[in-house]
């Protein structure tokens, strides 16, 4: 799940306020029936993996959560702009390395844009909590983590997850993949076959190859004057 700031500005530059948007986080997951299995907090967006049964459950936290935060920073900033852009973006990822994938591509976010050269550098990220950094205020639910990606070792998720990492690092393969922030599911074609009646879209869906193992199902570009349909749904469950 991705959300951006207003015109993508850097409304979250300050240390005070990605510290804030984690509180707010923190305290809502608990009215939730939603899991958070990592995130990343940037200066001018968010990225969250999280785990739900029902959709509504992910658009009932998100919508929480984004309006008390965005109403209590334009009362300290005495502002009255939107702080956030559009609606927040979903992406359906399937179990297993899919999910592994989708980790290890949030956690080197801020690798990605040059902030940092290790995800550790970076205090707003899920990574601290994963390896075992973070003890006080924890938002990560770790248990699900684990069950999703079908291991029941959280001492294996992370020397896995510190192999990857520096393994992906040394060979900079971190570079900008759009499916995990543009796509409406990633997984195997059989995955995405069974879930594609269940993604609700204003377009035409089509399935295309990422690499031999993945793909992604997203919108169909539409011919130039086309219109799309009156339908309006969340994109995505997850």
């Amino acid at each position: 799940m991705t959300h951006r700031c207003h015109n993508r500005e850097f409304l979250l530059k300050f240390a005070l306020d990605r510290h804030g948007y984690r509180a707010k986080l923190r305290e809502r997951l608990a009215e939730f029936e939603v899991g958070l299995l990592d995130y990343c907090i940037t200066s001018n967006r968010v990225h969250l993996l999280l785990d739900a049964e029902e959709r509504m459950e992910i658009s009932g936290l998100m919508r929480t959560v984004a309006g008390e935060f965005a109403r209590a920073y334009n009362r300290r900033k005495q502002r009255m702009n939107a702080f956030w852009g559009d609606n927040f973006h979903a992406t359906l990822v399937e179990d297993g390395r899919y999910l592994w994938r989708c980790l290890c591509y949030i956690e080197l976010n801020m690798v990605r844009c040059g902030r940092v050269s290790h995800p550790r550098q970076w205090d707003w990220l899920g990574y601290h909590e994963i390896m075992g950094q973070r003890q006080r205020y924890r938002v990560l639910d770790l248990d699900r983590l684990c069950w999703r990606l079908q291991t029941d070792s959280l001492e294996e998720v992370r020397k896995n997850l510190e192999a990857a990492l520096a393994e992906q690092i040394a060979q900079e393969q971190f570079k900008r993949e759009p499916c995990w922030t543009e796509g409406l599911a990633v997984g195997s074609a059989g995955f995405l076959e069974r879930i594609r009646p269940l993604i609700l879209s204003r377009q035409e869906t089509e399935l295309v190859p990422q690499d031999s193992e993945t793909w992604i199902l997203r919108e169909a570009a539409l011919p130039y004057g086309a219109k799309t349909s009156s339908k309006s749904s969340p994109k995505g469950l997850n």
